[in-house]
C-alpha cells in the first residue's frame, strides 16, 4: 500500500501529520509530497515539516491514495499547482482513490470531479463543490472521493482510509489502541 500525501506552504498541520501517524501504524508506506521548491514546508500554524520528495522528483504510478491536507493558504496553494491537478485528473480518469479535508475537497470540486458525488467541506467551501451532492455528515465517501469537514476529524478520517486500504479489523485495531 503507497499513499501520496501533498504539503503546500499553509497546510492544516493536523490534517496532515495525524493522518500520516495512522497510515503508519497501519504499516501503509506513506510518501510526504512538497509541491514548493523547497523540502521544508511550514504548515498554517508555523509548524515546519521536512517533505521526503519533491512533487517533481516523483513518479506516483504506484499509489494506492492520494491525500490532500487542508488550511489556509495550503489550500489555495495546492489549487494553484497544475502538476498536482494533472495528477488528481489522471487519478480520477482511472479509478483510484483520492482523499481530501476541509478546505482541500474544494479543489477537487472546482475541478469538476466531484459531479454527482457526496461530499462535505470545511463550511463556507460548499458553494465550490460544483456539482456535488453536499452531505451533512463529517466524513464521505462517495465513488473514488472520501472527504471530511475538518481538522477535529482528521484521526477519524485517517481511520476510515485505512479501513478503506486494509480493512474493518485493522482499523477498529488501531482505533482501540489509540483510545479513539
Amino acid at each position: 500500500m503507497k499513499v501520496y500525501l501533498f504539503l503546500a506552504d499553509g497546510f492544516e498541520e493536523i490534517e496532515a501529520i495525524a493522518p500520516i501517524d495512522i497510515f503508519r501504524r497501519a504499516a501503509i508506506e506513506v510518501s510526504t509530497i512538497s509541491i514548493s521548491k523547497e523540502k521544508l514546508v511550514r504548515g498554517a500554524h508555523n509548524i515546519p515539516v521536512l517533505a521526503d520528495s519533491l512533487f517533481d522528483e516523483v513518479d506516483f504510478s504506484d499509489n494506492d491514495l492520494l491525500y490532500l491536507p487542508g488550511g489556509m493558504p495550503g489550500t489555495k496553494n495546492l489549487d494553484a499547482h497544475e502538476g498536482l491537478k494533472r495528477l488528481l485528473q489522471k487519478q480520477a480518469g482511472e479509478k483510484k482513490p483520492i482523499a481530501a479535508i476541509c478546505a482541500a475537497p474544494s479543489i477537487l470540486g472546482k475541478m469538476g470531479l466531484l459531479k454527482g458525488e457526496e461530499a462535505i467541506c470545511f463550511p463556507g467551501f460548499e458553494n465550490q463543490l460544483t456539482g456535488a451532492l453536499l452531505s451533512k455528515e463529517k466524513i464521505v465517501k462517495s465513488g473514488i472521493f472520501s472527504t471530511a469537514k475538518g481538522a477535529g476529524v482528521a484521526v477519524q478520517f485517517a481511520l476510515k482510509l485505512v479501513e478503506e486500504l486494509k480493512g474493518k479489523t485493522l482499523a477498529e485495531q488501531l482505533s482501540a489502541s489509540i483510545c479513539v
